[in-house]
């Protein structure tokens, strides 16, 4: 959790700046509550997200946080300040075990709901279940689940209620307390307390008193399917901070510190939380930098890609600056600390992350924005109700009778079902094509995305170095260039080196052995090949060293290395026994499928745009190969990791709704902030947990495929909501005309049930654009394995 810190927030006013955790909100209605609450306090501005239950608040000098707190409990929902610097891991710790808490309960109330509802919804439904005395066993199950399984939906009406406003919870809360209660009247008043009462099975129009008649399946039922809704709601929310504590794991946990002794220098190993700023430490070949530093000692290649985004690695020697989190992927390296803790590259990305989520669209649940209509709108036609059956003379009871009959059937059993039932198919199918749908609010973006921003590097590319090309000198062997210089390479640590290698294996197989194997340090690589009675002194590496023994290349591989210097590839020069045999070129490939998944793209709408961190001609090149129309607004190269993020904020202050598909630690904000995140399953935790939607397989077809399943899947879930409300609205007039009777009521209410679990299973026909009948486990599994090297 963020401490409180000094801010200038709009206006140009300084200030101070907190974050709290909300509790107790139910939709995002309560999130826009209390927004306006804390809003209205003189020197605030708050933002409040529905889906991180958090509060990002500026306020003024002079106002105390607790006065913010009060706020927020004043509106009826709970409000927590920070915890006091140098305690956030353990209080991040206690806000986990505290979510795990919260949804344990939820579900123990559905479970505890579900197992008591059954049997009621059974009796009701099924003649032959109703014996002697039935309904006394009804009112025994369903009572505890109406007033206690029910109790979250009671406490968000009467908050509601509080303030002049209704939601889902409010419609709920008094279906089945009307329900309840009619029953209840029926029962101990009325003759459905008789021995040997039944609901016949028969479906007339008829005008009772209601005496005779209880509601208790439908208050039973109502509250355990919309239990189940938010219980599964409640999960996909669980993870909402999950992408903040994976940015936060990826840092070194220890670091070997240079303290000085005696006799020198001793190395002390100690927790990343005791560094200090100017302290020295050591980096092995392997072991991730710990902090942001400058290198006093050694030189080495640093991979960078998962703050950068580039898949070449960074040469790096005495002076230089290194990014924390990084790995060191060649020598030793001493360096020493300049930025720790939250100062550093990687607390400003989790920072970056965590204002674009508190930042982002929050999406009103349909049912929600529907409920804050259709209530009052009940409200109104059941006082209606009430008062014209007593003013024509119908008497006290039959107006009452025909009151509540109208707001049972008015709390329809199918809008339980309408939003989970879909969301479950979808999801599932999704499943099996790869493609994972973290919750309900996700859907709604994929409508009206028009803009569509790809990352390069692991998202449009392989993310990986490989070898791209071989080119031989005229009368040179392909197979024996490959040999030579893999088996020099394989012995070298070089990311570059290890590419080439493993390209040169895949040809042609098993390497010969290399003796006396040395390093030239920022040229290349040197050593000796026997082979039989034959050695050859073979060099790889640049230009320079193979002129410093005389081994010139000759125009065409000259002209091999311009050509990849443009591209912005790695060439890298090959000779033996004293002539410049060829050239090796390294890059990061494209990946076979990103051209048809761009043409499907289009073809749904919407608008490409490239963005890299690396250089303008490797950005120009791959968009070409891909089908991006290269232009200023299409193709946006050289940007940091916060720059993207701006160059999302940009392209949505023009008016477009942009999704964005990453899969590095440096696209995570940039996910946040989209309208629509998207990420490879391929690439980091941080970028998974960022995004709103999941690419498993890592191929960007996936994604094309992903917009249509959620534009098809939240299409299902305004259908099942408008059926939802229409199959009851129709029997509103019967309710409101005294003529419902209970089998009648159970009819309309199966029969939507019926429909939207129909609907929503049609969902499982969805069929990708291309063919692919493996499972998720599949794609996981190839997910998880290396991607070969192309030559």
């Amino acid at each position: 959790m963020s401490a409180l810190n000094d801010v200038t927030p709009e206006g140009g006013v300084p200030g101070n700046q907190v974050e709290l955790a909300i509790g107790g909100m139910t939709c995002a209605s309560c999130a826009n509550r209390i927004e306006r609450r804390l809003n209205k306090l003189e020197g605030v501005t708050a933002t409040v997200n529905y889906a991180t239950e958090k509060a990002k608040v500026t306020y003024a000098d002079g106002i105390e946080p607790t006065a913010l707190v009060e706020t927020v409990e004043q509106a009826g929902y709970t409000a927590r300040l920070p915890e006091p610097k140098g305690t956030s891991s353990q209080a991040s710790a206690s806000e986990t075990g505290a979510e795990d808490d919260s949804v344990r309960a939820l579900r123990n109330r559905v479970v505890v709901s579900a197992v008591l509802s059954v049997p009621v919804i059974a009796m009701a439904m099924i003649p032959v279940l109703q014996f002697n005395y039935w309904q006394w066993l009804s009112l025994t199950l369903a009572a505890p689940v109406v007033v206690w399984g029910a109790l979250p939906f009671h406490k968000a009406a009467w908050a509601n209620l509080k303030h002049a406003t209704s939601t889902m919870d409010t419609l709920i809360s008094m279906g089945t307390l009307a329900a309840l209660g009619w029953s209840l009247y029926a029962l101990f008043f009325g003759t459905a307390g008789v021995p040997g009462m039944t609901h016949p099975f028969e479906l007339t129009i008829a005008r009772t008193d209601g005496s005779g008649n209880i509601y208790l399946e439908a208050a039973a039922g109502v509250t355990t399917f919309i239990l189940a809704g938010r219980y599964f709601e409640a999960r996909s929310k669980r993870s909402a901070g999950a992408a903040l504590r994976a940015l936060l794991e990826l840092g070194a946990k220890e670091v070997a510190v240079l303290r000085d002794g005696t006799s020198g220098p001793t190395e002390e190993r100690i927790g990343i939380d005791q560094l200090a700023v100017g302290d020295r430490f050591v980096v092995r070949p392997g072991e991730k930098i710990a902090t942001d530093g400058r290198i006093l000692e050694g030189s080495s290649a640093v991979d960078a890609s998962m703050v950068t985004g580039e898949s070449v690695p960074v040469e790096v020697g005495p002076g230089d600056l290194v990014v924390g989190a990084t790995v060191n992927a060649g020598g030793r390296l001493v360096v020493e600390a300049t930025r720790v803790g939250a100062d550093t590259q990687l607390a400003q990305m989790a920072k970056l992350v965590e204002d674009a989520q508190n930042g982002k669209a929050q999406a009103q649940r349909l049912a929600d924005r529907v409920s804050g209509i259709f209530v009052p709108i009940v409200i109104g036609l059941a006082a209606a109700t009430f008062g014209f059956w007593a003013g024509t003379g119908g008497g006290i009871a039959a107006a009452f009778t025909a009151a509540v009959a109208v707001l049972i059937i008015a709390c329809p059993c199918a809008l339980g079902l309408a939003t989970p039932t879909a969301l479950m198919v979808g999801t599932g199918r999704g499943a099996q094509l790869g493609i994972l749908i973290k919750g309900p609010e996700v859907l709604e973006s994929t409508r009206k995305v028009d803009t569509i921003v790809l990352d390069k590097t692991g998202t449009v590319t392989t993310g990986q170095m490989t070898l791209v090309r071989t080119v031989v000198a005229e009368g040179e062997d392909v197979d024996e260039l490959l040999r030579f210089a893999g088996a020099l390479e394989d012995a070298s640590e070089h990311p570059i080196a290890q590419a080439i290698a493993k390209g040169a294996a895949a040809q042609v197989g098993d390497l010969p052995a290399v003796e006396d194997f040395a390093n030239i340090e920022g040229l290349g690589v040197q050593g000796i090949i026997v082979e039989g009675e034959v050695s050859h002194a073979i060099l790889v590496g640049r230009p320079q060293l193979l002129a410093e023994w005389s081994q010139h290349l000759t125009p065409s591989l000259e002209a091999a290395m311009a050509e990849a210097a443009e591209t912005g590839q790695t060439a890298v020069a090959v000779g033996w026994d004293g002539r410049a045999r060829g050239v090796l070129v390294v890059a990061d490939a494209i990946k076979p499928t990103s051209a048809e998944a761009i043409g499907q793209l289009r073809g749904l709408g919407l608008t490409p745009v490239l963005l890299t961190g690396d250089n303008a001609a490797v950005a120009t090149a791959v968009a070409t190969a891909v089908g991006i129309e290269a232009g200023p607004d299409t193709v946006i190269a050289e940007v940091m990791p916060s720059e993207k993020v701006d160059v999302i904020k940009r392209l949505q202050e023009q008016g477009r709704t942009v999704a964005m598909v990453g899969d590095g630690v440096n696209d995570a904000a940039a996910l946040a902030q989209a309208d629509l995140g998207l990420a490879m399953g391929t690439g980091t935790d941080v970028a998974i947990e960022a995004s709103d939607l999941t690419l498993v397989r890592g191929d960007l077809r996936a994604a094309a495929d992903a917009i249509r399943l959620s534009r098809r899947t939240l299409a299902t879930i305004k259908g099942n909501l408008f059926w939802a409300f229409a199959y009851n609205v129709a029997a509103l007039p019967l309710a409101a005309a005294g003529l419902l009777n209970p089998m009648l009521a159970g009819a309309a209410m199966a029969f939507s049930s019926v429909f939207v679990v129909s609907n929503s299973l049609r969902l499982r026909s969805f069929q990708a654009t291309h063919s692919d009948t493996r499972t998720s486990t599949d794609h996981i599994a190839e997910a998880s394995r290396p991607e070969p090297a192309n030559a």
